[in-house]
């Protein structure tokens, strides 16, 4: 059985969604993948990937969870929240800070293949502050600064989420065509890796 752990915000919790349990990103995701997949969703809304974030996921207990889990793939899809106003100041760190969560995972005794996940478009500056400008400037390109330092593969998911409005009812959180937009584009990144 090959374990997956999806580590994210409320947008891989399923917030606003009427079912996460079914609808959320990871569970679309388990059944793309079918049999011989194990995958967990270890979201939680509202955290950073940064330390000094208002809410890191560093420090969480679903971020134990996932590292208990042992698992043989990770998506790491943080960085939309640390593009608020209040967490931005901070996005310099960004990069050791990422590092750090990154590495937790890298000695597990699974090995576990990791995936960094670009943020998801924002649409009309969101929620709480969140700004896609920011996440363009500040947050991708420190996503692909960690990824070329830790040699891992990114998941786009920027992209594939642009001009979809309405699948982001609150400008932040995808409905349920949204999530399987997202499901989909991490789906083809695993198979494709695998295949490797």
């Amino acid at each position: 059985m090959v374990k997956v752990a999806c580590v994210g915000n409320s947008i891989t919790y399923g917030s606003g969604l009427k079912d996460r349990h079914t609808d959320s990103y990871p569970m679309v995701l388990g059944r793309m993948l079918g049999e011989g997949y194990e995958v967990q969703n270890f979201g939680l809304g509202g955290r950073t990937m940064l330390r000094k974030g208002n809410r890191p996921y560093i420090f969480e207990n679903r971020f134990r969870a996932a590292l208990a889990f042992t698992p043989d793939i990770v998506i790491i899809k943080l960085g939309t929240n640390d593009s608020k106003p209040e967490n931005r100041i901070y996005v310099s760190e960004f990069v050791d800070d990422a590092t750090a969560l990154v590495d937790s995972f890298l000695m597990l005794p699974s090995k576990p293949k990791i995936f960094l996940c670009y943020p998801a478009k924002v649409y009309n500056d969101g929620l709480g502050g969140i700004s896609d400008s920011i996440i363009i400037a500040d947050i991708i390109p420190r996503v692909d600064e960690v990824a070329k330092k830790l040699n891992l593969p990114t998941i786009d998911l920027h992209t594939v989420t642009e001009g979809m409005p309405q699948n982001f009812p609150d400008n932040v959180h995808p409905n349920e065509q949204g999530a399987i937009a997202i499901a989909n584009t991490v789906y083809k990144a695993i198979t494709e890796q695998t295949k490797k």
